[in-house]
């Protein structure tokens, strides 16, 4: 099993990212729905039952979600060679505790032998607490810490020149742009960082080092895409409500399962 904790830092506050996640992963979700592609919601529900997890011992009450990816032609071409067609999904459960939030990623075909565990905290630092997933043992000595910039260049199949932050500058908060070539994280008010954990098992003889690396890789990649998104759809999110995040929520499962039947193939991401 791969640990590694991804710490991004983010020019806005905590409670302020609440709305821009949701507001991000419901936007990215139409973007990348169509022919047959995307995402399908199976349930978006509040929760009430504490869970094993340690961090749900405190953080127990919150917004339940359960998500079919539909990945169809959108993986690795040795992938699709390993498993039938039918298979070519990942099935997400997630419990929104804001401001801690687990996600739980699976494959029906894998079943136990493949898993991918995100559990997020959202603090308002600078990337700079040590252990904030309070690991111990083993976990604390595998963990790898990845400090993502939104700021740095991506690759250019993934470039877009609307959701670079080095060239926007928000409307309605005067944040931006944040530049490459200086240490923006440091200085930024207000600030905050996702201190993202993800366990993450692959288990098939031959394969298994190949493929883990491969999906902690583009766990690295849709991460820093997605943060550069959400950064940049500041003056879309800047004033929204959870009222008004709910209501976008309830509009999207029938758009969603619309696009899914009859739109176009589309680029496809994921965030937890």
């Amino acid at each position: 099993m791969l640990i590694t904790e991804f710490r991004i830092i983010l020019p806005m506050t905590v409670e302020e990212y609440q709305v821009a996640q949701l507001f991000a992963t419901a936007k990215v979700s139409k973007q990348n729905t169509g022919g047959g592609e995307g995402v399908e919601i199976l349930a978006n529900e509040p929760f009430e039952k504490p869970m094993s997890d340690a961090f749900l011992g405190r953080f127990n009450t919150g917004q339940y979600t359960k998500k079919i990816y539909h990945l169809g032609s959108r993986v690795p071409g040795f992938v699709r060679l390993i498993f039938a067609e039918s298979s070519l999904s990942m099935h997400e459960e997630a419990w929104n505790a804001y401001p801690y939030c687990k996600t739980v990623l699976t494959n029906p075909y894998m079943k136990e032998n493949m898993i991918i565990d995100i559990s997020t905290l959202h603090v308002p630092d600078r990337g700079d607490s040590e252990n904030v997933h309070q690991l111990t043992g083993d976990d604390l000595k595998k963990r790898k810490i990845v400090y993502i910039n939104i700021a740095d260049r991506v690759n250019a199949s993934d470039y877009k020149a609307e959701d670079d932050p080095e060239k926007f500058k928000s409307v309605k908060t005067g944040r931006g742009p944040l530049l490459s070539t200086e240490p923006w994280q440091r200085s930024c008010q207000p600030v905050m960082c996702c201190y993202k954990l993800v366990r993450e098992k692959f288990k098939w003889f031959g394969l298994q080092t190949r493929v883990e690396n491969l999906i902690m890789t583009q766990e690295e990649r849709l991460f820093r895409n997605f943060h550069r998104q959400l950064f940049c759809w500041t003056d879309e999110w800047y004033g929204l409500t959870m009222k008004d995040i709910r209501a976008m929520e309830a509009a999207a499962v029938e758009e969603l399962n619309r696009e899914r039947a009859h739109g176009e193939r589309k680029g496809f991401t994921t965030d937890e």
